[in-house]
């Protein structure tokens, strides 16, 4: 479901899918090339949400801003199924693990791996390249070469899996 809120209404990107299960409000801003997944839920009522393109937004993850203030989500971040984000900033190219939680006005660096289920907490920064995990969240190692090839591979399955929903969509199958 797509709201207004405040007069503001979200906006969306060429080839961008949102599913019809997720819910999107207010001042919301996706690029293109973007995956909302079912259960999403992007709050945009108390501050602005601006989502860059090749973003995905997987099953169940919830997006929102500080009162008054913004979060914006670089290009081709992949967040995982149950993530937290109430985050300031999160860097192009950056993973966040399934179930983790990104605290009030945090801020994640570009390329940077957020483990699954990890705790990063209100208004701590974490780098760029580099992975994290735990609770709260600590340093483990930098990124490597391989990191980004594999992230990058299915920073593009999203992508393509955007475009596929859309040309599936007007196909709904019939029961009787």
């Amino acid at each position: 479901m797509i709201y207004s809120f405040r007069n503001k209404e979200p906006e969306f990107g060429l080839d961008t899918y949102v599913s019809e299960e997720a819910t999107v409000i207010g001042d919301v801003k996706v690029g293109d090339n973007c995956y909302i997944g079912p259960g999403a839920i992007i709050r945009g009522d108390y501050g602005s949400i601006i989502i860059h393109s090749g973003t995905a937004v997987e099953d169940g993850v919830i997006i929102h801003a500080f009162p008054f203030g913004s979060c914006t989500i670089g290009q081709k971040v992949t967040i995982g199924h149950g993530a937290i984000i109430h985050s300031k900033y999160i860097g192009e190219y950056a993973s966040i693990g399934m179930g983790a939680i990104l605290s009030i006005n945090s801020e994640i660096g570009e390329n940077t791996i957020i483990a699954e289920a990890t705790l990063i907490k209100a208004k701590q920064i974490v780098p760029a390249n580099v992975l994290v995990g735990g609770n709260p969240a600590r340093e483990l190692r930098k990124i490597t070469d391989q990191d980004r090839e594999h992230w990058s591979m299915g920073k593009q399955i999203y992508i393509d899996l955007a475009k596929e929903y859309l040309q599936e969509r007007n196909k709904k199958l019939q029961t009787d």
